[in-house]
């Protein structure tokens, strides 16, 4: 069984997909505008996102890997507003080398919420909101604690 991450850009997805894999290296897959999708011969069922769908060139959906970890991300209704509250995602990395850059890059056009430094439980560790709001955790494994 595994969790993959799906984060809603709402409009701002393919924007999303290229800062990532321009600044932390990310593999860009499978990307499914709207305009891909078959017609729909019924409404949405009573209770879902209506309203008629977003632009055909947005993302319906997409997959990115970084590392060993593949998120997903959609355009969703493209409503412009995205919200990632009460989420945040754990980048671990190797050595502060490596997290000093990912945290700068992740910083670039975001909002440094805790700079990188060195805490009781990483030799580095920051926490930052990318442009995109999305709440990012940089930490190095401590080498004498156990794997993450």
């Amino acid at each position: 069984m595994q969790i993959h991450p799906y984060l809603s850009f709402e409009g701002r997805c393919q924007e999303a997909l290229d800062f990532y894999r321009d600044k932390l290296g990310a593999t860009v897959g499978l990307v499914m505008r709207f305009k891909d999708a078959p017609p729909m011969d019924q409404p949405p069922p009573e209770g879902c996102a209506g309203g008629p769908p977003p632009d055909g060139e947005k993302v319906m959906h997409s997959e990115l890997r970084i590392g060993d970890t593949t998120l997903m991300a959609t355009d969703g209704m493209a409503s412009g507003k995205p919200s990632f509250a009460g989420i945040s995602l754990s980048l671990v990395v190797a050595d502060e080398s490596e997290a000093r850059q990912r945290f700068d890059a992740l910083a670039d056009g975001g909002q440094v919420q805790m700079p990188l430094a060195k805490t009781f439980f990483s030799p580095a560790f920051g926490m930052v909101d990318d442009r995109f709001g999305v709440h990012w955790l940089i930490v190095v494994q401590d080498p004498n604690q156990p794997p993450r």
